[in-house]
């Protein structure tokens, strides 16, 4: 079931529904009748009724049906001279009468497959003029729908009054989506559903990179920014005659939703509250400043702040880190209060054990954070760092210059220590910040980001980092790639994958942290119990706690191996094998080698050699951290130089891959991408360059005055 949105709320009480079907839906790009999506549509409708929904249709499509069949048989019953001459176009008015009982049939055939009847209904716009006709429409439409049977509406274009039906816009009504806001208000429907080929109304020409999808159309806001494209390339009106449609139907007190006839199962999402397509309501001014401005203005507060934070001067953003960390231990007994409510809500609802353990601020981790904060304050400023100083030519000297991003939506499940992090990062950076966290650390984060932003300075802006509270709002601001410069998601695998799909952002991260180590024939064993144990028991939950343990075909059943698995064992550890760790020491068979635990369990398989073992990282990794143990050298280079992942370790815990061990005072996350940052990711992967070119007033004029030197200069 599709995730309803709040401001769709009403749908749960819509009974009766009009559904619009262009002619673009039911036709395919030659002309011919789209079976395949009319059957579809058919199908949707056959559940509604099963539902309960009182459905009522109203179907273009009959005068390119016809205008289809007319050219063939006039083309069948031509001569070869009369192809040669000057082909006249086909009479609108005969090409419906043709095109309406084939479009009948067809509905009528789809239906009958379904068990559901049908009934037509052709109307014209003269018919409407007549009180006595309406009365007597509402009452035929009231006893089909009693039946259970589906109307279906068409304007009868054949003996239409008008000169020209099709391009005529004047009368009561002036084309199908005419027709059917005013069915909508003469028939009493709840919605008004209009399909068209494109999933809804754009705040452009849809095949413009720049246009947008409006969710909720608000008059004061839209009416003048929207420019439309051509019209539909087989229909009457196109998106101009929806809108209008519409805006009527809505602000007579029908609800309108334009969507996509297009994709899969839309008419059965729109009812489900899905934010799809283009809604038009006659209270959105009123509940709708809309969710896409607040989005917008969050986003644009947060650049203007993270700018005049850059214009502070380096002790000056070194102060307010300094203040932040400062403001965290003031308020630890607060924090801590409202962080245990959030544990005990999660354990009450029935959270898993490894999201609780993420979700729990422990004993000391303030003043961890704290120090962390400090430190970062006291490294070298990264911003405005001259990177590469070239004369370019005499008295013109090029600087290349590290700069903040500009503004960084981070989206984290669980933790709520990953924001204290991040936000520290974002003002040592010079970057503007949006959160989301979890609803199950919503009073933790709540607290922390009043903490931290009341350290914030007035001539910058608490608007410097926003808080996003509602799931709602993440879909909004993951279109503002003109605003926001970068996504960072922390959390699972279908987290990460969600938010690549659904944003123009480059996003950084990772979706996986499934950790190896691999304890190959010349390693200390003693050590490697030390590691093994650290990797995996120190915090289970970790993205870079070991999932994997590798070992060398020589150590099975050696007691030295026996000793490691017993002391895991002992610890709680849930041990699994692969295919031959499972037959040789009987372990419960692991599900798959591609699996992050996240809790006291992992997975023991044998291989033959280092190399095998760079093998099966390769294959079931997730280029996260990877360890080897082994005294031999040699080994030691060739799995660090071949495994390609992000950090690679010998003889240490991969505990170790973490922004504040590294010394980059804290991290904003793991990237195991391959651009811009990978592994953790401190303030340098928050930054970008700019180029500075200084003169004394040099043009190119063709290159004729200007001699290129090109020469390095010392940065300083």
């Amino acid at each position: 079931m599709a995730t309803a949105d709040p401001s769709r709320g009403f749908m749960k009480d819509v009974k009766r529904i009009i559904i619009k079907v262009g002619t673009a839906v039911v036709s395919r790009q030659d002309g011919r009748l789209a079976l395949g999506r009319v059957g579809a549509l058919c199908e949707q409708v056959k559940e509604l009724n099963s539902l309960g929904y009182e459905v009522i249709m109203v179907t273009s499509g009959a005068v390119g049906v016809g205008r289809q069949r007319l050219r063939y048989r006039k083309l069948v019953n031509s001569s070869f001279a009369d192809l040669q001459k000057p082909q006249v176009e086909l009479d609108g008015k005969a090409c419906a009468s043709v095109g309406q009982s084939g479009l009948m049939a067809l509905y009528d055939m789809l239906f009958t497959q379904l068990d559901v009847s049908s009934s037509q209904l052709l109307v014209t716009d003269s018919d409407f003029e007549n009180s006595k006709f309406r009365e007597r429409l509402s009452e035929t439409v009231e006893s089909l729908l009693d039946l259970k049977v589906v109307p279906i509406f068409n304007e009868n274009d054949a003996i239409s009054t008008r000169k020209a039906p099709y391009e005529d816009s004047s009368g009561i009504f002036w084309d199908n989506d005419s027709l059917a806001g005013l069915l909508a208000l003469e028939l009493k429907a709840d919605l008004l559903i209009l399909l068209s080929d494109v999933d809804g109304l754009y705040s452009g020409p849809p095949s413009e990179p720049s246009s947008k999808i409006i969710h909720t159309y608000i008059k004061e806001k839209h009416h003048y920014e929207i420019t439309f494209g051509d019209k539909s390339r087989v229909g009457r009106g196109g998106m101009t005659a929806k809108v209008k449609a519409a805006v009527l139907a809505s602000n007579s007190g029908t609800p309108v939703v334009i969507t996509s006839g297009f994709e899969n199962q839309s008419i059965l999402k729109v009812l489900q509250g899905a934010k799809i397509g283009t809604l038009f309501h006659k209270n959105a001014s009123l509940w709708e400043p809309s969710k896409d401005v607040s989005a917008r203005e969050m986003a644009v507060a947060a650049r203007d702040c993270s700018r005049r934070l850059q214009n502070l001067s380096s002790e000056e953003r070194k102060k307010i880190l300094l203040d932040v960390a400062d403001a965290l231990e003031a308020n630890e007994d607060l924090i801590r209060s409202e962080n245990e409510a959030d544990v005990a809500a999660a354990q009450d609802a029935g959270y898993e054990k490894p999201l609780v353990a993420r979700l729990t601020i422990k004993s000391g981790k303030i003043a961890s954070l704290a120090k962390s904060i400090r430190t970062l304050a006291n490294m070298e400023d990264p911003i405005n760092q001259i990177l590469k100083k070239t004369e370019v030519a005499d008295d013109l000297v090029l600087e290349k210059t590290s700069c903040p991003l500009g503004v960084l939506l981070i989206v984290f499940e669980s933790r709520p220590d990953a924001l204290v992090q991040i936000a520290s990062l974002a003002i040592r950076s010079g970057n503007g910040l949006l959160l989301k966290g979890g609803k199950e650390a919503i009073r933790s984060n709540t607290i922390l980001h009043k903490v931290i932003t009341g350290a914030i300075p007035c001539n910058v802006g608490e608007k410097l980092i926003g808080l996003v509270t509602t799931r709602d709002e993440i879909a909004d601001l993951l279109k503002l790639d003109d605003v926001i410069d970068l996504v960072i998601p922390r959390g699972s695998n279908k987290l990460v994958s969600q938010i690549k799909a659904s944003t123009k952002i480059p996003v950084l991260g990772h979706a996986d942290g499934i950790c190896h180590v691999y304890i190959d024939k010349s390693a200390d064993m003693d050590m490697a119990k030390r590691i093994v144990m650290d990797a995996k028991i120190d915090y289970p939950a970790a993205c870079n706690a070991m999932e994997t343990l590798l070992v060398h075909k020589d150590l099975l059943r050696t007691p030295d191996l026996d000793d490691i698995l017993v002391a895991l064992k002992t610890e709680g550890v849930d041990i699994y094998g692969g295919p031959i760790a499972h037959k040789a020491l009987g372990f419960p068979k692991a599900s798959s080698f591609h699996h992050e635990y996240s809790s006291m369990a992992c997975t023991i398989e044998f291989v033959d050699d280092v190399q095998s073992a760079i093998d099966h990282i390769h294959c079931y990794g997730s280029a996260h951290t990877d360890c080897i143990i082994t005294t031999d050298g040699k080994v030691a280079e060739t799995f660090l130089q071949q495994v390609d992942s992000a950090a690679v370790f010998h003889n240490a815990s991969t505990r170790f891959s973490d922004g504040a061990r590294f010394g980059l005072g804290a991290e904003v996350g793991i990237s195991t991408g391959r651009i811009h940052a990978r592994g953790p990711v401190g303030v340098e992967g928050l930054l970008t360059t700019r180029w500075i070119l200084r003169g004394r007033g040099q043009v190119v004029n063709g290159d004729k005055d200007v001699v290129y030197t090109h020469k390095s200069l010392p940065l300083q």
